[in-house]
């Protein structure tokens, strides 16, 4: 079968709304022109994608999978359009972003502020999830590159630039502040209540290994969903957990929080800038990328309350 970008644009309207009138609408056509392109769409694939119901429209399986393809081409067709049509204003146009939550307390909140003055009419788009989540957005095309900490493996065309080395120190509250005398060893500290992130990130992992290289096992006894959740469930005396030093120095400084030391520190860490040295890239991107690349360590973004 011959492609026919109208034909899969059709589709992509109607698999996103699930719905023949509002995808007609959407495209300033109408129901009956929809069907028929949806049949000669099926027919040219022989099978069937679409499922109508009382409730509106459900995809098949094949339907679901082709949608998978169509959404990423479509939305990178859209992108390119917007940067073409204001490619011609300089200084414009839309970057977005992945990162995690200590990469944009750590380098890229200040960063952008800084940037925000240079570049004013840029739009910038931060999605904040998991590494594995944003590495995956960045392989499919739908971010322009990430800042992320490691640890964590690239796979294919995915290159990085290191941005900041950063180091973890273990801290506790007011309540475990005889933990701040001399050096420990973690064996003598798993019994106390531990505080950390939740699983499925590339910290869990971590320290999962850092653990188990130093002959202890120790579990979070409680579990964020975010790193910046962590420093106030520390300060709250809810147990004793890593946080990048650099967060950590504002409460150390006021003594809220107390270092604890180890005869054993964990590895240091990086915020690393991950893009896809295969894909083209707009202006925007291209500057904002080389403008983070060349900034110096920022001082972290604050979440004193």
């Amino acid at each position: 079968m011959d492609i026919n970008f109208e034909y899969y644009k059709t589709f992509y309207y109607v698999a996103k709304y699930k719905n023949l009138t509002r995808a007609a609408a959407a495209m300033g056509s109408n129901q009956p022109n929809v069907t028929r392109v949806m049949k000669l769409l099926e027919d040219g694939l022989k099978c069937k994608l679409l499922v109508r119901e009382a409730r509106g429209i459900t995809l098949t399986e094949e339907g679901e999978r082709l949608y998978a393809h169509v959404e990423i081409a479509f939305l990178q067709l859209q992108k390119a359009q917007e940067e073409i049509r204001t490619q011609i204003l300089e200084g414009t146009g839309t970057v977005e972003i992945g990162a995690t939550e200590s990469a944009l307390h750590l380098f890229l909140l200040n960063a952008l502020r800084e940037y925000r003055e240079i570049c004013p009419k840029v739009r910038i788009k931060i999605h904040n999830h998991t590494t594995p989540d944003i590495l995956k957005s960045l392989v499919y095309g739908k971010l322009d590159f990430a800042v992320i900490t490691t640890p964590f493996e690239l796979s294919g065309q995915l290159t990085y630039k290191k941005l900041i080395s950063f180091q973890e120190i273990l801290v506790c509250g007011s309540q475990y502040r005889e933990l701040g005398y001399g050096r420990r060893k973690l064996e003598e500290l798993k019994e106390y209540p531990w505080v950390g992130i939740g699983t499925g990130t590339a910290t869990t992992e971590l320290y999962k290994e850092f653990f188990y290289r130093q002959n202890v096992n120790i579990e979070p006894d409680t579990e964020v969903a975010t790193s910046d959740l962590l420093v106030p469930m520390i300060r709250a005396n809810m147990g004793i957990g890593f946080v990048p030093e650099k967060m950590a120095q504002p409460w150390l400084e006021t003594r809220q929080l107390v270092r604890i030391l180890l005869e054993c520190e964990p590895p240091e860490r990086e915020v690393r800038l991950v893009y896809d040295s295969g894909r083209g890239r707009s202006a925007a991107s291209e500057g904002l990328q080389k403008y983070l690349g060349n900034l110096p360590a920022f001082e972290p973004f604050s979440n004193a309350d």
